[in-house]
Parts: structure tokens; C-alpha cells; sequence
């Protein structure tokens, strides 16, 4: 959540969490948040998701490059469970530091 003041005008504006966004992007169904808990999201994500992702939560990452952003969203991926190109998503974070996985700037 985010609020922002102007002339004593508050507005709120709700910003997604890198989580949230990759739940969106595995297209699983909706679930009962009351019955079912400690999921595992065991889908698989293509890199180019992950790269829009981290275009989207790059202003608010401490990230100073795209790159950089995409590990921190794989790391996120990593957490929840779920694949990127049928790898995981350590094995990714490590091709993009080796320069295998090449990520544009902009």
C-alpha cells in the first residue's frame, strides 16, 4: 500500500508484492483462503515473465539494474516453489551471473 499527500489530500494506491505477481503469472485457479494453507506453487514461468515482472517492481526495488531486479524476483520464484523454463530458478540466477541468460537494460 502506498499513500501519497498532496496538499493534505491523502490518495492510496495499492502496489503488488513480487509474489503476487507470480502467482498471476502461474494462472492458477482461485483457492479458499480459509480451508486450504501452505501451498506449493509447483508451475513453471518463462523467463521473459520474469523480466516483466521485474520491469513492473523495478521503481520500488533497491535494484540498481534489470538484472540485478531479476534475481531478486527469482529469488521470490525460488521461495514459492514454482520453475522457470523447467530449471531452477537458482540455476537461472547463476546463468545470468555467467552472462549465459542475457538480460536488456531496458
Amino acid at each position: 500500500v502506498k499513500l501519497t499527500v498532496k496538499n493534505r489530500q491523502a490518495t492510496v494506491s495499492v502496489v503488488p508484492s513480487a509474489s503476487s505477481l507470480l502467482v498471476k503469472a502461474l494462472k492458477e485457479p482461485p483457492r479458499d483462503r480459509k480451508k486450504v494453507k501452505n501451498i506449493k506453487h509447483d508451475g513453471n514461468i518463462s523467463i521473459d515473465e520474469i523480466i516483466r515482472i521485474a520491469r513492473v517492481m523495478w521503481p520500488s526495488s533497491m535494484a540498481k539494474t534489470l538484472a540485478l531486479c531479476c534475481k531478486e524476483i527469482l529469488g521470490t520464484a525460488n521461495s514459492i516453489g514454482c520453475t522457470v523454463n523447467g530449471e531452477s530458478p537458482v540455476d537461472i540466477q547463476q546463468q545470468i551471473d555467467d552472462g549465459t541468460i542475457e538480460i536488456p537494460e531496458e
